[in-house]
């Protein structure tokens, strides 16, 4: 059954958030400001936050430089992951991934077709690890990073959760680098 275990100790999670536009800035950045309120609220920690272009190097760059630091456990970015010919965010994931969540995406659409019936389709939200890091990229739409965080992200990242949660895991997201 899935829910919170009262009796084990909530574990903060130290997360950046990435908004990619082309016309975005942090005063009109609905989906960032939708993921830092959800985040803080939840009692994780906000470690850096960016808006950055749609171009696929800077977003991979920024991606990197961010699971290199130990002091992040976890990136989330917004936008650029439609169709049109500048959303590359999700390319950009794909070029720093080790391993890709590949149920985050079909869950993320389920959840998305209750709410917004076959337009789901057109979301390209994704999921990935890289250097024990968690790496998500979710659509551009407020209602959107609430849908991914609510219903998906928050139980996950809260080490309460049951019967699995992503925060138990990460001390074995690099178990493949130890020496035997």
């Amino acid at each position: 059954m899935s829910g919170v275990d009262e009796s084990r100790e909530f574990i903060p999670v130290r997360i950046a958030v990435l908004t990619v536009s082309d016309t975005r800035n942090l005063e009109d950045d609905r989906s960032g400001a939708t993921l830092v309120s959800r985040i803080t609220e939840a009692g994780h920690a906000i470690v850096d936050r960016r808006i950055l272009p749609d171009d696929r190097e800077r977003i991979s760059r920024q991606l990197r430089e961010w699971c290199a630091d130990p002091g992040i456990d976890a990136v989330i970015s917004t936008g650029g992951t439609g169709l049109t010919g500048r959303d590359v965010t999700v390319e950009a994931h794909r070029d720093v991934y080790e391993k890709e969540i590949d149920a985050f995406g079909t869950v993320f659409a389920v959840m998305s077709m209750q709410k917004i019936g076959t337009s789901a389709v057109q979301s390209r939200a994704t999921g990935g690890v890289a250097q024990g890091t968690y790496l998500f990229a979710l659509p551009g739409s407020p209602g959107a990073c609430r849908d991914a965080w609510d219903g998906i992200l928050a139980p996950q990242f809260d080490y309460r959760h049951r019967p699995c949660n992503f925060v138990e895991i990460f001390p074995r997201l690099e178990e493949h680098r130890r020496r035997k």
